[in-house]
């Protein structure tokens, strides 16, 4: 990575082309809204939904949401998506169905050359990838380290499970969540994600759970469908006020630490060394601190 993973804890979806949900999107709390051209769009409305995409950008962009746009896979459509959506204040893309990193690196080319072509900062445009089908998970750390624009990867929780014959439950969906994720780590992009169905917003403490053990395996953010699911998602990703305490307690010790030539030392009747610094400085990261 040429840079380090944003900070998005929370990515919304909504229709491109439903004027009413993506007129309210930035007024939701999400780090990032994601005008969807794929599964949401029937095929008779993506051109309409394309040319709505810079009016949409630019209300999303106002008060400094992030905005994306998923494109379709097959080539006609996304050839059509990417003419339609590169442009000023264009965040990510978020490409759904990822099976091996030639298609990433061809995306990545034709993005350097509209960016090129239409005055964008070279590189701007950053890539969220979704794994959505189990071929895809033999190639995860080459999918993960296949351009710099990869910002982050999550699993495609409806898509993979249907792929796999199953249902989106926790016995179909942990093993490749924690593949996705330790594949985003050792790339060094953001791993986003959580182990539950995309769609399940009926029951917000059961999703407030499942949001808190998303964090505790070390996701950093999440996609989701619906506005009650985004604050779980902001408050889950942010670090507590004793969580900062503690991890600026950790650093200033491991300081005084490594002045008096020592690797670990105690805190709180625990002793701390290396990784638990590094968790430390984690989240501090994620505090802006």
């Amino acid at each position: 990575m040429t840079t380090p993973p944003p900070r998005w804890r929370s990515l919304m979806f909504v229709p491109a082309h439903v004027e009413r949900f993506v007129a309210k999107a930035h007024l939701r709390g999400a780090d990032a809204v994601i005008l969807d051209l794929e599964d949401a769009v029937p095929a008779a409305e993506k051109p309409a939904a394309r040319a709505t995409l810079a009016g949409s950008i630019a209300s999303i962009t106002s008060n400094g949401t992030a905005a994306m746009v998923r494109v379709n896979h097959g080539l006609l459509d996304l050839a059509r998506d990417l003419e339609a959506a590169v442009m000023p204040g264009l965040a990510a893309l978020v490409v759904p169905k990822v099976e091996e990193p030639g298609f990433i690196r061809e995306i990545a080319d034709a993005l350097a050359s509209l960016e090129i072509a239409r005055g964008l900062p070279l590189g701007g445009i950053r890539l969220v990838l979704q794994i959505e089908t189990p071929v895809a998970l033999f190639a995860l750390p080459a999918i993960a380290a296949s351009h710099p624009r990869v910002a982050a990867m999550t699993l495609g929780p409806e898509d993979y499970s249907a792929a796999m014959g199953g249902v989106p439950e926790a016995d179909v969906l942990f093993t490749p969540n924690y593949a996705v994720l330790a594949a985003a780590r050792a790339a060094g992009v953001l791993p986003l994600g959580f182990v539950g169905s995309i769609g399940a917003y009926d029951d917000i403490e059961a999703f407030s759970e499942t949001i808190r053990r998303a964090r505790r395996m070390g996701f950093r953010g999440a996609l989701v469908v619906h506005p009650s699911q985004v604050t779980v998602l902001n408050e889950a990703f942010s670090p507590s006020a004793a969580e900062i305490d503690w991890a600026r307690r950790v650093r200033e010790g491991d300081i005084a630490a490594r002045a008096e030539g020592r690797g670990a030392f105690q805190l709180d009747g625990r002793m701390v060394d290396a990784p638990v610094v590094k968790r430390a400085d984690e989240i501090l990261a994620m505090a802006g601190d």
